[in-house]
């Protein structure tokens, strides 16, 4: 190959995407810097950094170093999250089995370095701290031929913990050192005589004396990292949030040091010490950046919520012998043991016993599910009653909760469209702010009152001070962290954190038919056969052939002929044809079955049936007909009940004005009637599955379309809408296409994730636009700009105080969103029994059922927890509990509510009678 062709195969080489953690941002220009570091690193083709995670990913050409990476991100003057990981290698009998183990593992991306002790039969591997280190490391040494143990990573501690602890820990240092220089320099304006008593009792010299001591440790202390992240910023040309507040806090303090020292140096009168200024700038900043963390802790609440989902032990068989281990140590093919009231550990299939298990977290739906010998369980769903044994078949990072937690991590890492404008001013800010800064000095030096050099000074400084990037680049990241989150509370996942935003503006929402507006599960409603035809002779023939068909109407054919005790038969020389029908050969019979379209590409007369089938079809059901060496027959009817929310979610998207289509396969007139059955506005029928892409191509018509579907032939329509929304208990190549995942099959998530869409990104635009208006409006206040006007300065301390608050203000906003409710969908029983009901039945009426809002509910065990605690105080009555919204129905109404509102509270569920 020659050096063009390797380096065009270089080129085209599928990229690495890598994400690590970055301590030391502070602010949007902190992500400019580290990203314009890293897309100037050789090999490196795209980089996206998150302030509000601390996150990074890159995209990387195969062989990019880890080490040239964290050596950009170092070298822009930030930290790099390292971390030490020991690993379990088996299998390895010499030093060749090293050296091949090392090659691999030193090739995963992100690591930095590996080295493979023989002896001890482990790897120590030191890389950038990322998502799915572990499971990538694990795969190398799988590929390379030897066996993964892994260990657990080195301990770290909860990063935003300990940076919460630190900030603590400086901000109380600071305030103590703070309080003594703000009274010895303040007093007097806020104690009448203090002045006096200072130069009296104290000494004026002494006085300044104490506050430059105070001072000079509160620089070097507390307000230290300012300093050693700011400067060498500044002087790499990469100023930062940090070298705003060391050259303003800096300016102040060396201006006191010369007036208290040699003030012969400054003109007369302008000898002032500002000593206060910069202690309180530093405290107060510290204060603001405390807070900060905290809240910004708080936007990954759902996040830790989920992890804490998954059972820390795990009970499993190994050589015939009970072993309690780390959940994390489960292999696949292990057999696992779950007693009642336990949460499995791992994704498996049940191999003996049986119980009813609570899956809500995953579907939604309250009601335990039954498993027995075959059945599918999920890791972090709650086994209720029984005890059985399951083998693991998804464990770690494969696992169904692990990959809900990476979508909602993914999406929460995720940059806007709408971000764009403030990623671009975020990136000239602070040279633009310490620009301000000098022409502000530079002004009131040339035409200010005397003394001037102090009028320049405190006004560069509060321009220096109050100038905030933060909120500009919290503004976004907070909301999407907060909002993703609330919807996976919601059982709405974003796999994509674009969709947030695409979402927002969606016109018109398509549904297919089957399994999303109806529930997927047909059955044979009407069997009418041609003259001389035997019933039961079709029917084994045609679910012969449907036996081999994943389609759901075959899977209904098939069931009522077992039903009948009818034996199916092996098919040979099978054919399915998508969107028409099936066909092959049982015994020496030719058998075809599907939509009357298939029959008229076969050339086979169906006509015999045209009446019955328009007058089933108008019903709303689906219409097959079955040909036995080329002769039509019989005709079979299909029909797929509707799910119970889809009218009352397609009613909820038309209020909030959106409109509704359905794209189906089916027939016109079974279609329009399911259609008119749940209100959609439009219809598209007889659409074969590559046909609806092109269908969403008629419907957009200039206006911003989502697609509704679950199944594997609805995958080409998900990634071709502008936000394709997959049912989650469909197939994986649907979810895998889809913007967004709904866990439940429920239709009533699909205007909650409309809701959630919209609020978070009104909840964008109002930070975006406080995070502006703010710098818009202060820095020139600061500035001086009121001066002419009203005599009006801005003191640095208030600027610090404001620009510390600014931020918080921004994340404060992002969190409410985690008291977001997504619209009622379903009739509202009051509204009616208000209208309906006269006034003397209205007591009886609301005696048969009282609602209560209950709060702090999860799992299964929790519902279990507010029925038993309901029934023990109102024996007999009938208690449905609703975890997503958070009520609970008592039926018959309790005599005393407000006491059996206490009786749920006193059960560790805050509880009150809705109104």
């Amino acid at each position: 190959m020659s050096a063009t062709e390797d380096a065009a195969a270089t080129q085209s080489a599928p990229a690495d995407r890598l994400g690590f953690e970055v301590r030391g941002m502070t602010c949007a220009s902190c992500v400019a810097h580290v990203e314009k570091a890293l897309k100037n690193t050789e090999g490196v083709t795209g980089a996206s950094v998150n302030l509000a995670t601390e996150r990074v990913e890159v995209a990387l050409r195969p062989g990019t170093k880890a080490a040239g990476i964290a050596q950009a991100v170092a070298e822009a003057g930030y930290e790099p999250v390292i971390e030490t990981i020991e690993i379990g290698v088996g299998g390895m009998t010499c030093a060749s089995c090293v050296s091949h183990v090392e090659k691999a593992l030193r090739a995963t991306p992100g690591v930095i370095e590996a080295n493979v002790n023989l002896a001890t039969e482990r790897a120590t591997v030191r890389a950038l701290k990322g998502p799915g280190l572990i499971e990538k490391l694990s795969r190398a040494i799988s590929e390379a031929g030897y066996e993964p143990i892994p260990e657990k990573a080195a301990p770290q501690g909860d990063a935003k913990e300990e940076e919460s602890r630190a900030l603590s820990r400086r901000l109380l240092a600071a305030a103590v050192l703070t309080t003594p220089v703000f009274a010895l320099e303040m007093g007097a304006h806020v104690i009448p005589g203090a002045h006096e008593w200072i130069a009296a009792n104290i000494g004026h010299m002494t006085a300044l004396y104490v506050s430059f001591v105070l001072t000079t440790l509160i620089l070097a202390g507390p307000g230290r990292p300012f300093y050693a992240r700011g400067l060498p910023a500044l002087l790499r040309g990469t100023p930062d949030m940090n070298s705003l507040v060391a050259t303003g806090t800096g300016a102040a303090y060396l201006y006191s040091v010369v007036a208290t020292f040699w003030p012969s140096l400054l003109p007369a009168g302008a000898a002032n010490v500002y000593y206060e200024s910069a202690c309180v700038i530093v405290t107060l900043i510290l204060f603001g950046r405390f807070l900060e963390a905290r809240a910004k802790g708080r936007t990954s609440d759902a996040i830790r919520a989920l992890a804490r989902l998954q059972p820390r032990i795990a009970h499993v068989e190994r050589d015939g012998q009970p072993l309690d281990i780390a959940t994390e140590d489960v292999r696949v093919g292990d057999i696992v043991l779950v007693r009642p009231g336990e949460r499995i550990p791992t994704d498996g299939v049940v191999v003996s016993g049986e119980s009813h298990v609570d899956e809500s977290m995953m579907t939604g739906e309250p009601a335990p599910v039954a498993k027995r010998q075959g059945a599918t369980v999920t890791g972090a769903t709650v086994n209720t009653t029984g005890a059985f044994a399951f083998r693991a078949t998804r464990v770690g990072a494969d696992t169904f909760l692990a990959g809900v937690i990476r979508m909602v991590e993914q999406a929460q890492g995720a940059k806007l469209p709408i971000q764009a404008l403030a990623d671009k001013v975020t990136g000239v800010f602070v040279p633009v702010v310490l620009a301000i800064a000098a022409a502000t000095f530079a002004i009131w030096m040339l035409i200010g009152p005397e003394p001037r050099l102090s009028y320049a000074l405190v006004n560069a400084v509060s321009v220096l001070i109050i100038a905030c990037p933060c909120a500009m680049g919290l503004a976004t990241p907070a909301a999407i962290m907060t909002g993703t989150g609330r919807a996976a509370e919601l059982g709405v996942l974003f796999r994509k954190g674009e969709a947030l935003q695409t979402l927002r503006d969606v016109a018109l929402i398509a549904f297919d038919k089957t399994g999303t507006v109806t529930l997927g599960k047909p059955q044979l409603t009407d069997f009418v056969t041609a003259p001389k035809a035997k019933k039961d002779k079709v029917l084994a023939l045609v679910a012969s052939v449907e036996a081999l068909s994943e389609h759901p109407l075959a899977r209904a054919l098939v069931e009522a002929a077992k039903a009948q005790g009818l034996a199916v038969s092996p098919c040979s020389k099978f054919v399915s044809v998508p969107g028409m029908g099936v066909s092959g050969v049982v015994g020496k019979k030719k058998i075809a079955v599907g939509a009357a379209r298939y029959m008229d590409s076969l050339r086979f007369d169906a006509g015999i049936f045209a009446a019955e089938a328009s007058r089933l079809s108008a019903e709303g059901k689906t219409p097959l007909y079955a040909a036995v060496d080329g002769a039509v027959a019989a005709l079979l009817c299909v029909a797929d009940a509707v799910k119970p929310t889809s009218a009352d979610a397609i009613a909820a998207l038309h209020d909030m004005g959106v409109a509704s289509a359905m794209i189906t396969g089916d027939a016109e007139k079974p279609a329009q009637a399911i259609a008119a059955r749940v209100g959609i506005d439009r219809v598209i029928a007889g659409v074969l599955p590559d046909g609806k892409v092109e269908s969403l191509k008629r419907l957009r018509q200039d206006k911003k379309i989502a697609f509704v579907g679950d199944g594997v032939n609805d995958a080409p329509a998900l990634a071709a809408a502008d936000a394709g929304i997959a049912i989650g208990a469909g197939a994986d190549v649907a979810i895998e296409a889809a913007d967004v995942v709904l866990m439940s099959g429920d239709l009533a998530k699909v205007p909650a994730a409309l809701a959630i869409s919209r609020a978070t990104m009104r909840n964008i635009a109002q930070n975006l636009f406080w995070a502006f208006a703010y710098n818009v409006i202060l820095i020139p206040v600061a500035a001086g700009a009121l001066y002419p006007v009203n005599g009006t300065l801005l003191s640095p301390m208030l600027g610090a105080g404001a620009m510390a608050l600014s931020s918080v203000f921004v994340i404060s906003n992002a969190l409410r969103l985690r008291r977001f409710q997504p619209p009622h969908v379903g009739p509202d029983l009051t509204h009616i029994s208000r209208i309906e009901s006269p006034e003397p039945k209205k007591e009886e009426e609301n005696q048969m059922s009282a609602t209560f809002d209950v709060k702090e509910m999860s799992c299964g065990n929790c519902v279990k927890h507010v029925t038993k605690a309901v029934q023990a105080a109102q024996p007999g009555a009938e208690v449905k509990v609703d975890l997503a919204t958070g009520k609970v129905e008592v039926s018959p109404a309790p005599k005393d509510p407000e006491a059996l509102a206490q009786i749920i509270t006193d059960a560790g569920y805050p509880a009150k009678l809705s109104q």
